[in-house]
């Protein structure tokens, strides 16, 4: 399992590097303009869906049943999995014909803020062109579903780059070539704007192709073989899926409330929070995901298999090789947030005055980073049993957290608030979800080595958090200069290496224990 934790983290760091190579150039080209935050709208569109569909209901609901039939003796797993992609065309097809239709309601209900100006037109338009993408990279995360629960997770990890790789050419086509894309009003913003939407639908089809090549090369056959119909499995994939999906729902309702209240303050308040969003998702995308992706399919099988000690292994370690990164991403995100964002983004159209309030919005999110990822241990442990109603629950109280705490305290602090509720939501998550694993039994809780490792992280990160400091104060001048990517390059260094040799300083990790689970993959 910690090796298919280290092939999911290694491809998913790949990606999320190409992420901010592309981050860095939106940030370039489009600093936080309009068209910028036009985008960012758009595009959030079909990603918010995406989790509805894809990760939050599907794949929560079909991973276990796919992964259950994988161990019983005469099931026809594919079969299943032909049948549920016959259902999902048919449904996401239906979809995004509405969404394109309904568009400016969509806009409306995401940044009600923009009515009235510019922002608007070109978001609905951005809109229309990105939403297909649902169905591609929907598609996409059921294939990558099959392709994990066979345990083979390279091609489903390294899809996700494609996407970066071909936002990266448009921008990079786009600059080189000023004439590529010829508009009547040859605005830069809006020549740029336009290569990025129209590369969403383009990226989407990559991915899919990737993944759909992989399980096919892996002698499984997806391709629907009758037209959709309401069979006894996808009749129990449907009662799982529909209380994930409203769980889902729940939590992109917060991602929706969080922009709300952001396009009602400040100009360009959604813009630093998404660059904030990107910087935290760098430790979340790593460690979240691939325990997310390694964790559901492996509990499902033990918990058929009844092995309980099996399962309580396994949560545990995933729970340890969480904290064990998570911890110390979030302290250095805390001490050095206006570093990060000053070298990462400032140039070209992205000012001082945004990297102050991106990295305000940066702290808050690394307050709630441990708990984000908390909760992707947490949560195979109610869908690998097929649970998905108590989860649900605990998402709507999540729910009225952040719109209490994000609404109530928009007035008093501005856009901070968005990320503030987030982040409580989180914690509130996290705690509900663990209190009601305790009921599950011994294999819902931590074994002794996961409990005596974790207050020793915990204290090795702080450890960790007074050495950056210190070298911040050492490397200051360089942090001014034309050096300031050395500067911050050796400042990850210091706190990498630092945070090395303080863990096994502290016990929280043993290299020997590591290699030994590597050579036993």
């Amino acid at each position: 399992m910690i090796k298919g934790f280290l092939t999911v983290g290694s491809w998913t760091l790949l990606s999320r590097i190409l992420g901010f190579a592309r981050d860095i150039l939106i940030a370039r080209f489009l600093g936080t303009s309009a068209v910028a935050e036009a985008f960012f709208v758009a595009f959030s569109l079909p990603n918010m869906f995406r989790r509805f569909f894809a990760e939050g209901a599907f794949n929560m609901a079909f991973v276990p049943l796919y992964a259950k039939k994988l161990e019983a003796e005469g099931e026809d797993a594919d079969a299943f999995a032909r049948d549920a992609v016959a259902g999902m065309v048919l449904i996401l097809t239906l979809f995004s014909v509405l969404g394109i239709v309904f568009m400016p309601a969509l806009v409306l209900a995401m940044a009600s803020g923009f009515v009235g100006d510019v922002r608007f037109d070109i978001a609905v338009t951005y809109g229309r062109i990105a939403f297909p993408y649902i169905l591609l990279i929907s598609l996409a995360a059921l294939i990558s579903g099959v392709l994990n629960s066979n345990r083979r997770f390279l091609a489903a990890a390294a899809a996700p780059a494609l996407l970066n790789v071909a936002f990266i050419a448009a921008m990079t086509a786009t600059w080189a070539f000023p004439g590529l894309i010829p508009m009547a009003t040859p605005v830069p913003e809006l020549i740029y704007g336009q290569a990025l939407i129209w590369t969403v639908p383009v990226g989407g089809a990559l991915q899919l192709g990737l993944v759909w090549w992989a399980a096919a090369r892996a002698g499984h056959r997806l391709l629907p073989r009758r037209w959709p119909r309401m069979t006894p499995d996808l009749k129990r994939l449907l009662v799982i899926a529909a209380p994930a999906a409203l769980s889902g729902g729940v939590v992109q309702i917060n991602l929706l409330v969080g922009r709300q209240v952001a396009s009602q303050t400040e100009a360009g308040a959604i813009a630093w929070l998404t660059y904030a969003d990107r910087l935290y998702q760098l430790p979340l995308g790593i460690v979240g995901i691939a325990i997310g992706v390694v964790l559901l399919p492996d509990l499902s099988r033990r918990v058929r298999a009844g092995d309980t000690e099996g399962q309580r292994a396994a949560y545990s370690r995933a729970a340890e090789f969480s904290l064990l990164l998570t911890i110390p991403s979030a302290v250095a995100l805390l001490v050095v947030p206006t570093a990060l964002v000053s070298v990462l983004f400032e140039r070209g159209a992205f000012t001082a005055d945004d990297t102050s309030a991106t990295a305000v919005a940066l702290m808050i999110y690394a307050l709630g980073l441990p708990a984000f990822v908390l909760q992707k241990v947490l949560q195979p442990l109610f869908f690998a049993r097929e649970d998905t109603r108590r989860p649900l629950r605990y998402a709507v109280v999540s729910l009225i957290v952040n719109a209490g705490v994000a609404i109530g305290l928009a007035p008093l602090i501005g856009f901070p608030a968005a990320a503030l509720g987030t982040t409580l939501a989180a914690w509130a998550m996290v705690w509900l979800l663990w209190r009601g694993a305790r009921a599950m039994g011994p294999e819902a809780t931590l074994d002794a080595r996961a409990r005596s490792r974790a207050w020793r992280i915990v204290a090795a990160s702080l450890a960790m958090g007074v050495v950056i400091w210190g070298a911040m104060i050492v490397l200051g001048p360089m942090f001014g200069s034309a050096w300031r990517g050395l500067a911050l390059l050796l400042l990850v260094t210091v706190g990498m290496l630092a945070y090395a040799g303080l863990a096994q300083a502290f016990g929280a990790v043993r290299l020997a224990e590591l290699r030994g689970a590597l050579r036993r993959g």
